[in-house]
């Protein structure tokens, strides 16, 4: 079994995480490659998906969505699980609290889980930079209460990615739809 573990990634944030999710799923016996979903030539080569992307205005990136749609019909046959990478860790304060716990999913993932059924679907905090945001952006961060830094959680990306292993472990039947 070969898993992609393909990602859209802006600033490098996502794609570290596909990497990692995918070591992880190495050192559990499971064949995966890391790859941009804009350079996957074939997706019929893979026998699983493991799909993420960064968010941008609530909604994936749009190489990531048209990647989704262009291949719905073999997703819809294959486990997936997807994962989104956003700020919502950062966020804390009183406003930035409130916002984390109603943080909501990305646009367009609804219909996207409606056509392709994953198994999960995960949001994560990525690499939250100053040098990524322009000045308006900053300052509406800070004001709800937003922070920079790194807030990826290794160990909870390391129990889901130790999940999908297990999964994956099992016989054909008990991954299926």
């Amino acid at each position: 079994m070969t898993v992609l573990v393909g990602y859209t990634s802006e600033h490098g944030s996502t794609r570290e995480i596909a990497q990692h999710i995918r070591r992880r799923l190495d050192d559990h016996g499971v064949q995966a490659e890391a790859r941009s979903l804009e350079a996957v030539d074939d997706a019929a080569a893979y026998d699983s998906f493991v799909l993420g992307s960064a968010v941008h205005n609530m909604a994936w990136m749009p190489s990531a969505v048209e990647f989704v749609q262009a291949n719905l019909t073999l997703l819809a046959d294959r486990p997936v699980w997807l994962f989104s990478v956003g700020s919502k860790d950062s966020l804390t304060g009183p406003i930035g609290r409130r916002m984390a716990a109603r943080y909501p999913i990305p646009k367009g993932i609804a219909e996207l889980q409606e056509a392709v059924h994953p198994r999960d679907h995960r949001i994560l905090t990525g690499v939250i930079a100053r040098a990524d945001f322009p000045w308006p952006s900053r300052l509406v961060l800070q004001a709800i209460g937003g922070h920079f830094g790194d807030f990826r959680d290794w160990p909870a990306i390391d129990g889901w990615a130790d999940d999908i292993a297990q999964r994956l472990s099992q016989s054909p039947g008990a991954i299926s739809h």
